[in-house]
C-alpha cells in the first residue's frame, strides 16, 4: 500500500521569514551599491582637488618666480606685499605681486600684471580667490575663484631659510624681493585636513 503526502503549500509563516530574509538582503546589496558609488564620489572630489591645487601651486610658484620689482623706483607701481591675516582660526594670507603676465595673455596687456590672492567665506566654507589687473590699465582687474573650498592659505617669506616671516612690504625691505617664497595650502582629503607646500625663488634681478 502506498503512502501518499499531501503538500498544501507554505504556511504564513514560512512566507513572512522568506519575505524578511529577502528584505535583509536586498537592503545589504543596496548598501554595498549606493557605498560604491559614495566611495567612488569622494574618489572623484579627492582628485578633483589634488588637480585644482596642483595647478594653483604651480600658477602662484610661476608668478612669484617671476616677480617684477625695481629696488631704485617705488612709484612704478610694482610690489611685493604679504599681509598675515587669519579666518575662523586659519591662516587666510593675502598676497599681491606684480609679475609677469603669461605668454598667452601677453599680447592683451602690457606685460606685466598685479596678482592678488586672498582668502574669501561664503556659507562657513573658504575659498581662494585670485585677481588680476594690467599694471597700467585699472578697469582690467578681473577676480575669479581660484579654489572652491580650502582649509588655510600660508604664504611665508625669507631671505636666507633661517628665518620665515608671514609679513612682507616691499618698502619695508628697500623696495627688495624675499630670496625665498613658501606658499601653503590646507585641503581636506577624505576627511582628513592635509597641507601641501611649495618654494619658490624670484629670479628676477633688481636694479
Amino acid at each position: 500500500m502506498s503512502v501518499i503526502t499531501k503538500n498544501d503549500g507554505f504556511t504564513l509563516l514560512e512566507v513572512l521569514i522568506a519575505v524578511v530574509l529577502l528584505g535583509i538582503l536586498t537592503a545589504a546589496l543596496y548598501g554595498s551599491y549606493f557605498g560604491v558609488i559614495r566611495a567612488r564620489e569622494r574618489a572623484a572630489m579627492g582628485m578633483e582637488s589634488r588637480r585644482e591645487l596642483g595647478v594653483t601651486l604651480d600658477q602662484i610658484r610661476r608668478e612669484v618666480a617671476s616677480a617684477q620689482l625695481n629696488g631704485t623706483d617705488k612709484k612704478a607701481g610694482l610690489c611685493f606685499i604679504v599681509e598675515d591675516r587669519d579666518i575662523f582660526g586659519a591662516h587666510s594670507s593675502v598676497l599681491t605681486l606684480s609679475t609677469l603676465a603669461s605668454p598667452q595673455i601677453r599680447e592683451k596687456n602690457t606685460g606685466i600684471i598685479i596678482v592678488t590672492y586672498r582668502i574669501e567665506e561664503k556659507d562657513k566654507k573658504l575659498m581662494l580667490k585670485r585677481q588680476v589687473r594690467d599694471l597700467f590699465i585699472e578697469s582690467s582687474a578681473v577676480t575669479y575663484t581660484q579654489m572652491e573650498e580650502i582649509k588655510s592659505f600660508l604664504v611665508e617669506c625669507s631671505r636666507d631659510k633661517s628665518q620665515w616671516v608671514k609679513v612682507w612690504d616691499d618698502s619695508m625691505y628697500g623696495n627688495k624681493l624675499p630670496k625665498y617664497v613658501r606658499v601653503t595650502i590646507e585641503i581636506m582629503d577624505q576627511g582628513t585636513p592635509v597641507k601641501f607646500s611649495v618654494l619658490s625663488e624670484p629670479r628676477v634681478i633688481q636694479q
